[in-house]
């Protein structure tokens, strides 16, 4: 058992919420500047608050999509989300068994 009460390493879920800072002026933006780490809080809050211990929520180094951002993927699902706070509720749905918010999905074809 480690200090955290766990038996096994790690999580059953990973969401990582981009926090990249590109500069001023950036074609592309960053998420960063698009409130990406008040919704990363926002989101890891909601999550502990519901009780979910076996999901880690954090802030990741670009995730190559900020022109769409905030953007967020979980992991080991690989699903991909433009993160709001609209959005946060059915992300933690989601996180606790719940279904795939689809209508959070991130088009990675536009």
């Amino acid at each position: 058992m480690d200090p955290k009460g766990r038996d096994e390493p790690g999580y059953r879920m990973h969401a990582f919420v981009c926090g990249h800072t590109r500069l001023e002026g950036s074609a592309r933006g960053c998420c960063s500047e698009k409130n990406s780490l008040d919704l990363m809080r926002e989101f890891k809050i909601a999550a502990k608050e519901r009780g979910i211990v076996d999901v880690r929520v954090q802030k990741s180094g670009c995730l190559d999509f900020c022109e769409a951002g905030p953007t967020c993927v979980v992991y080991p699902q690989g699903e991909w989300f433009k993160i709001s706070s609209e959005a946060i509720p059915k992300l933690v749905d989601y996180l606790e068994g719940g279904s795939l918010p689809r209508e959070y999905l991130l088009d990675i074809t536009a």
